[in-house]
């Protein structure tokens, strides 16, 4: 579920975001492999000089990578951690190998939409492989659900079945972002509608904070060390950890965006050593010093300024299906 840009990778002066991925070796990055190779050779993939007004002259020049070369290869432009990164390279796979880091199991799966789920063939409540995966492993649940969401903006039917789980006795927990974390208004306004049918359901709401104390672990030290205030941290993470046994980690939200229009993919892992790892970094997240947890009495909304209160309640009008 990573991007690619500073504030995903901790670099950014004015926002970053706690994220997780997960390494896949052997057999299963087949799957991956399929997958991208679907992508890749799609109908609905174009060249990308195809949509630019004009063509770079240099676009087929031998040499035109060469200053992008020269400054990787400069130290300077690299963080004092990266740059032991990198020299420290060749030894990070055989140290992982020896080490406890990877976990070896023929128990895990790679789920992929198909590309051109959501063309005009499909409704808008088709969903997807990853939508019917993590809709199975929901309603399979017999004791928990943890889940991590940046975005939590929930259908009728989702909360339909949140609630047939919570009959059955499966405790639920959720960490989405507060309003003072998000950097997606118009995702809040669709969560801030439904917040309180959750909460009366029996779903335990945690919302994350812009200053939580988990940004001092992951962070850049020397970034710290050249800025004059502390930027503003959200959550990125899609995680979800049923009966303390199976762990998704993936690009889902929780939001009818994932589920209808975008293609997403997940990591289905069936593993207890996984999943205590995953919750323990749960765990950390649910702490007061990192996240409020939003009752029937309490929401951190006031946290924020009164202009974005406001700009939360006008993005109310936008239908939550497209959210």
């Amino acid at each position: 579920g990573r991007n690619i840009a500073d504030e995903y990778f901790d670099y950014d002066h004015e926002y970053n975001f706690r994220d997780r991925d997960v390494l896949l070796l052997g057999k299963v990055s087949q799957s991956v492999n399929q997958s991208f190779e679907s992508f890749w050779n799609h109908e609905l993939s174009i060249n990308a000089s195809a949509i630019l007004p004009t063509v770079p002259e240099n676009i087929d020049d031998p040499g035109r990578y060469d200053k992008l070369h020269e400054y990787a290869c400069n130290p300077d432009n690299f963080w004092p951690q990266v740059r032991d990164q990198i020299n420290n390279l060749p030894m990070v796979f055989p140290e992982l190998r020896n080490s406890d880091a990877i976990v070896w199991t023929d128990d895990v799966y790679f789920v992929s939409d198909d590309p051109g789920k959501n063309d005009e063939t499909q409704s808008l409540g088709g969903g997807g492989r990853t939508t019917t995966a993590l809709i199975d492993l929901i309603q399979s649940a017999k004791t928990s659900i943890d889940i991590q969401s940046p975005y939590l903006v929930t259908t009728a039917a989702g909360r339909r079945v949140f609630q047939e789980a919570i009959e059955r006795g499966v405790r639920i927990r959720i960490l989405t972002n507060s309003l003072a974390s998000t950097d997606n208004v118009e995702a809040f306004s669709g969560y801030q509608k439904n917040r309180e049918d959750l909460l009366n359901m029996g779903v335990r709401i945690f919302e994350f904070r812009p200053d939580a104390k988990a940004r001092f672990e992951v962070m850049t030290g020397a970034l710290q060390s050249t800025i004059d205030h502390k930027p503003i941290f959200g959550h990125h993470a899609k995680t979800m950890v049923v009966d303390g046994y199976t762990t998704v980690i993936g690009t889902f939200n929780l939001d009818p965006r994932s589920a209808n229009l975008n293609t997403e993919c997940i990591t289905i892992i069936n593993s207890k050593t996984i999943a205590d790892r995953v919750l323990e970094g749960i765990n950390e997240e649910f702490k007061p010093e990192n996240s409020w947890e939003t009752t029937l009495e309490f929401n951190p909304d006031s946290e924020v300024s009164r202009y974005k209160r406001i700009k939360t309640w006008t993005r109310k009008l936008i239908p939550k299906d497209i959210l």
